[in-house]
């Protein structure tokens, strides 16, 4: 399945427009990592724990975004939007676009 942000594909026409889906992924924060990370945040550098959760979460979310548009009789998804948050200490990953036939 073709996912992208762009509004067409190239090379590819779309014959037909499924309808808005979304992926969602909520993933909980642990607590012994967000203590390293406050101390990674303190001294300087990167959280790796930070930035696998996120990683796992974006894939959630797009796997769930191309099941939904298959489930709707799209092969690609355009116009694709990714959103994160964290809200009381739940890391929330979206993903939104257009399901579409393209030849």
């Amino acid at each position: 399945m073709i996912v992208t942000t762009t509004p067409s594909i190239d090379g590819k026409t779309i014959t037909a427009y499924h309808g808005v889906v979304v992926g969602e992924a909520i993933l909980g924060a642990n607590v012994f990592r967000d203590i390293f990370a406050g101390i990674t945040d303190i001294i300087g550098g990167r959280s790796a724990a930070y930035e696998e959760s996120l990683g796992k979460a974006r894939t959630t979310a797009l796997r769930e975004l191309e099941e939904r548009a298959a489930a709707l009789g799209g092969n690609a998804v355009v116009g694709v939007d990714l959103d994160c948050e964290v809200i009381n200490n739940m890391l929330m990953v979206s993903a939104s676009g257009t399901a579409v036939t393209a030849n």
